[in-house]
């Protein structure tokens, strides 16, 4: 068949789908056939049906599909039905690329049994899926009343239409929010903390008396392979899973495992993922033989309904087998004996459930392969029907989902939620505080979270050390006193494990605020924001979000104190995540307005922000002299935020010098004030514009800036390689900026300990001596 057959109507095509697949498979010829299908359909031929006892009925489509078991026939037919669409999608996906129509092909073959787990569920359960779950993604389609073309879903997703319900073209993922199926991409592991996440939100949710998408007694299901149960990112969330069961929080998680012994190439010990995961405080273990589609469904039944119950983890051990390889380039004879492919065939799922329903009298196997040949005709029918489907064609239509920006209704929610009375008995005042009068950028966030969380009911604030001690620089002081520890609340040391409850947070309707303790610390889950926070609204069309705050303390300058993990510059893995917003206040008016902006951003948006505190600047009260207190501020009283609204992406000046524009940020600020003062007293005059905002970047107001001097020196306290003064330099050329332009930098280095920090960071020095060799 060509993908181009000339304008034939659908009948056509089907009739022709059907021929082709007649001239493969009539009277069992094996011509066209890969060798795992001749095996496959020589196994079914040979099946024999069980003995017939005169006056004997076939079985009634309630009846078991064998004794003791919970399968109905009835079910285990459709089921079956399911089980061989997902294998002729394989078929389907090869045959695309054959003809450059489809781009994926990694397929589900050999792990139909899931099936059969998508069958022991409830449609409002929240599923979360390892990318070989076909089979299970058909037989949630067929669950929605009415039921959904999974099929059509698949196969647009295989071609990247733009028609493809969930993605809409940009990947190839299972999903759709009807199914409550909630898409991931590559997911080697990276999903899980989402997955425990999202658990444990439905619980807090239950517990803070708020509503969420599913109903309170949801399980929430995640399927993975063998070989990602060895990665960091699974380790830590099946941890984090235990470690909420062992203190009693609800954990309604359902952890699927389809163990089919290989990681691409790379072999599972026999053994390993039982003795991984059996055993784990908390955590009920499961196991079932996924080529027997009945003790899969019973063995899944009784573990949703334990996980149901008991809201507490359950992990099901699926023992699966692959069939071909791992994606249409992978030639998995390179590294598997004949004789081990061959021994596969006994294990494959479509043959085991072949076999159960013979046994059962359901079918005899004539009637099974002539099924297996009328849906391998269905689908390829359906393939070349929608092959050609039109594909995303422009860089505004490929990224209209990835960050909206709405300032005006933004600016409108800080008004109108400043004029919402704040709840809670309990909260902070001003006097009990000590930060009533000018407050430092410590008490200013502090105030603001205070603030933030009386009058939004959905937030909520957790992390390393922020509840009881109230933060190691107490930035929480008082917070988990005033609003309790359901929403202010410690997290185990695990930095995935936190970003992860903020990615399930977000998906069940809360307002997650995280705090990552030190920037270096979040470089080992970073990827918890880049491939899963910020990439799951581009991957949904928007249909699912990610509303979340991250606080992180970082950058460099203590004093007394450090070294690399507690003084990291490093950004560049923030700044180059499409979509991610990152604030960095250096003052702490600034750091109210600003907090309350990304705040409303994630609420109304579903924006993924980064909030990065300077630390050194924490506590600093002066400016230029001991005892000026010239850096502290006056944070606005809520009738005045909609005054003091800092819109994304808006930068703040001070002064108005006319001999150099200085663009900085964080501690550049302070530094830059402090070298402008002693610049101005030999005569030269500056303005300095603090950025405030890395992404998105203020290029407008910098534009402005550089315009009104003429001369531009970029003081960045990030490294140079990488650093935020790459993209300023970069905007200013890319708008045919024709002054003189120059940057000083910290050097590329990691921040040592003591004093010799200072030969690599940026200081009032370096930016003096930069401005003078500028401006000569």
């Amino acid at each position: 068949m060509s993908v181009a057959a000339a304008g034939a109507g659908p009948r056509q095509q089907a009739d022709s789908a059907a021929t082709d697949s007649a001239r493969r498979y009539q009277g069992g010829d094996a011509t066209g056939q890969d060798l795992a299908e001749q095996r496959l359909l020589r196994a079914i031929r040979e099946l024999t049906p069980g003995p017939v006892t005169p006056g004997s009925a076939p079985p009634a489509a309630e009846d078991p599909i064998r004794p003791g078991s919970r399968l109905s026939v009835a079910h285990g037919l459709d089921l079956f039905g399911a089980q061989l669409a997902s294998r002729h999608l394989d078929v389907a996906a090869r045959w695309l690329r054959a003809r450059e129509a489809g781009y994926y092909t990694i397929g589900s073959s050999g792990h139909e049994g899931n099936a059969a787990v998508a069958a022991a569920l409830q449609l409002t359960d929240p599923v979360l899926l390892h990318y070989r779950s076909g089979a299970f993604y058909l037989v949630r389609a067929a669950q929605a009343r009415p039921p959904r073309d999974g099929v059509s879903d698949v196969l647009l997703g295989l071609m990247a239409a733009a028609a493809e319900p969930i993605a809409g073209g940009r990947h190839k993922v299972f999903g759709h929010p009807e199914l409550h199926v909630i898409p991931q991409t590559s997911t080697i592991a990276s999903h899980l903390p989402r997955a425990v996440g999202l658990a444990f939100a439905v619980g807090r949710a239950a517990k803070l008396g708020l509503g969420t998408p599913w109903p309170q007694d949801c399980v929430v299901v995640c399927s993975f392979g063998d070989a990602s149960a060895n990665h960091s990112t699974a380790a830590g969330a099946l941890n984090m899973a235990s470690y909420c069961a062992f203190q009693r929080l609800p954990m309604p998680l359902l952890l699927v495992c389809e163990d089919n012994g290989l990681g691409i190439s790379v072999r599972t010990a026999p053994g390993w993922i039982r003795t991984l995961s059996s055993g784990r405080p908390g955590m009920k273990y499961f196991t079932a033989d996924g080529a027997d589609l009945a003790d899969s469904y019973d063995t899944a039944v009784a573990a949703a309904e334990w996980a149901r119950e008991h809201r507490a983890p359950a992990f099901l051990h699926l023992r699966t087998v692959r069939l071909g390889g791992h994606a249409g380039t992978d030639v998995e004879s390179a590294y598997r004996s004949p004789a081990e492919i061959a021994a596969d065939t006994a294990r494959d799922p479509l043959l085991g459930t072949a076999r159960l329903l013979v046994d059962a009298g359901a079918l005899t196997p004539a009637q099974i392969l002539d099924r297996y040949d009328a849906v391998r005709t269905r689908i390829l029918a359906v393939a070349e029907a929608l092959a050609g489907t039109p594909q995303l064609a422009t860089a505004e239509q490929v990224m209209a989902p990835i960050a909206p920006r709405r300032p005006a209704i933004l600016a409108a929610d800080i008004t109108a939620r400043s004029r919402q009375p704040a709840a809670g008995p309990n909260r902070p005042q001003p006097e009990e505080t000590d930060d009533a009068g000018p407050l430092t950028l410590a008490q200013a966030i502090n105030r603001t979270l205070a603030d933030e969380l009386a009058r939004r009911p959905d937030m909520i604030v957790f992390g390393e050390d922020v509840g009881r001690k109230g933060g190691v620089y107490g930035v929480t002081r008082g917070l988990q006193r005033a609003f309790g520890a359901g929403r202010v609340f410690d997290s185990p040391l695990d930095e995935q494990s936190i970003l992860g409850v903020a990615l399930g947070a977000g998906l069940a309707g809360l307002l997650p605020v995280p705090e990552i303790q030190y920037l270096a610390y979040l470089h080992n889950a970073a990827d918890q924001l880049r491939g899963e926070a910020a990439t799951l609204s581009f991957f949904s069309r928007a249909q699912y979000r990610n509303p979340m705050v991250v606080r992180i303390a970082g950058l460099a300058y203590q004093q007394g104190f450090g070294g690399h993990f507690h003084n990291d510059n490093g950004l560049a893995a923030l700044r180059d995540i499409p979509g991610l917003v990152v604030a960095c206040p250096a003052r702490a008016d600034d750091a109210a307005a600003m907090l309350r902006s990304c705040l409303a951003a994630a609420e109304l948006d579903g924006s993924v922000c980064v909030f990065l505190e300077p630390i050194a600047l924490y506590h600093e009260r002066d400016l230029y002299e001991p005892g000026d207190a010239g850096w502290l501020a006056t944070c606005e009283p809520p009738e005045r935020w909609g005054q003091a609204h800092v819109p994304l992406g808006r930068a703040r000046l001070y002064g108005s010098g006319t001999d150099l524009t200085i663009v900085t940020f964080g501690n550049g600020l302070r530094m830059s004030m402090r070298a402008a003062r002693t610049l101005a007293a030999d005569g030269i005059t500056c303005r300095i514009l603090d950025l405030r905002w890395l992404a998105p970047l203020p290029y407008e107001d910098v534009l402005r800036a550089a315009a009104a001097t003429g001369t531009v020196l970029v003081a960045d306290e990030t490294r140079r390689t990488g650093g935020v003064s790459e993209t300023v330099i970069t905007t200013l050329v890319d708008a045919g900026f024709t002054g003189r332009i120059a940057r000083v930098a910290s050097q590329d280095s990691f921040v040592p300990l003591g004093d010799a920090a200072a030969t690599v960071l940026l200081s009032d020095a370096a930016i003096e001596d930069a401005a003078r060799d500028l401006i000569r």
